[in-house]
């Protein structure tokens, strides 16, 4: 008879397990990583697996979630710290080189993240989305610092800077300089 984990040993594979799926999602995308790939990196059996996931989209899913809530509190954080439109900038130009690093969170009209979003669960796609709308409202719900123009305008302005990475790799110029000139020089006509 196989012995269990203990509560540490399960928390460490289980953080094994999402830093595995991170890097393997970034490297070769949701459909070509598979189980026995994650499972050997975290030292664990493919049976062992589903002790931790039911299954390999409720761990994508989950490692989804994980990075937007890093992300977003990252940005809060330097938000919250700098509290006036260099603030803003900052922020916008931390989540652009998360972006970078973690390419599925931009990839979202590509076939390997739609049969992903097919298969998880209707309570992770909610997740998605809420994580979706607390980033929106960390641009959106400044007190100290009002739009210049319309906050649809400005939140499609934002949204397209960021979303500019999925051209990162035909720029003629290095693209982190370039969204950083970008936003330093758009942001004071979408903030007061």
């Amino acid at each position: 008879m196989a012995r269990g984990f203990t509560e540490r040993e399960k928390e460490n594979i289980r953080k094994n397990l999402k830093d595995a799926c991170k890097q393997s999602w970034t490297r070769y995308g949701y459909k070509k990583t598979s189980v026995d790939e994650l499972c050997r990196q975290a030292g664990i059996s493919k049976g062992a697996f589903y002790l931790f996931f039911e299954s390999k989209e409720a761990l994508f899913g989950e490692v989804l979630c994980l990075v937007q809530e890093q992300i977003y509190n990252a940005a809060a954080e330097v938000i919250k710290n700098q509290r006036d439109k260099n603030g803003i900038a900052e922020a916008l130009k931390l989540i652009y080189r998360e972006y970078d690093k973690n390419n599925f969170l931009y990839n979202s009209d590509s076939a390997d993240f739609i049969i992903l979003i097919n298969k998880i669960s209707e309570e992770q796609k909610k997740k998605i989305e809420e994580s979706n709308r607390m980033s929106q409202q960390l641009f959106l719900d400044q007190a100290d610092l009002k739009f210049k123009v319309d906050a649809d305008l400005a939140m499609s302005v934002i949204y397209s800077l960021i979303m500019s990475i999925k051209n990162k790799d035909i720029q003629p110029y290095n693209h982190i300089k370039t969204f950083d000139f970008m936003v330093d020089h758009l942001i004071d006509n979408l903030y007061e």
